[in-house]
């Protein structure tokens, strides 16, 4: 996570209140009004099992194309392995630099505290203008999430919980 880039973990009685809250960040990040860097989407089903569906990773997918990079370019220089290895060590390199997204330790740690049938979802967000915040809050305060964690600031995190119609949840 970088400096500049907020943690919001909400939780959900639900998984369809859950992916609501998911398409939403999702349209809002196509139209560029919410700068979510990396996120997932969490839950348990009745049977107990926790499902984890990410959006693509920022280090996987720096290593990826560059790979896929390098291997066009080693083939182009008759070294296709040497350049796909450059380019994934490159990609990589530059994930390092612009950041990681959530950890999955911490992902499997809030995953593992969910109980059976509920769901939560991480946003990483960079930056986002005052509209938008608006229009999440606004959409998400009928499915009324709680505010697991965050790196808010308290006072923040306290405006957040009290717009969605919910305390934070205790730490």
């Amino acid at each position: 996570m970088t400096a500049d880039s907020r943690l919001v973990v909400l939780g959900f009685d639900s998984l369809e209140q859950a992916r609501a809250a998911w398409a939403l960040g999702r349209r809002l990040r196509r139209r560029r009004r919410l700068d979510v860097v990396d996120g997932a989407l969490v839950w348990r089903d009745d049977a107990g099992q926790i499902t984890i569906h990410r959006l693509a990773s920022p280090p996987r997918t720096a290593a990826l194309g560059g790979a896929a990079c390098g291997g066009v370019l080693g083939t182009l220089f008759f070294a296709p392995l040497i350049g796909l290895g450059l380019g994934a060590g490159l990609g990589a390199l530059i994930s390092r630099l612009l950041g990681p997204g959530v950890d999955e330790a911490q992902i499997r740690r809030v995953a593992g505290h969910l109980q059976p049938g509920r769901a939560a979802v991480f946003a990483l967000v960079r930056r986002s203008g005052e509209e938008a915040v608006d229009e999440v809050v606004a959409a998400l305060r009928p499915h009324r999430p709680r505010v697991i964690m965050s790196t808010l600031p308290a006072s923040r995190e306290r405006h957040l919980a009290e717009a969605l119609g919910r305390r934070a949840a205790p730490a």
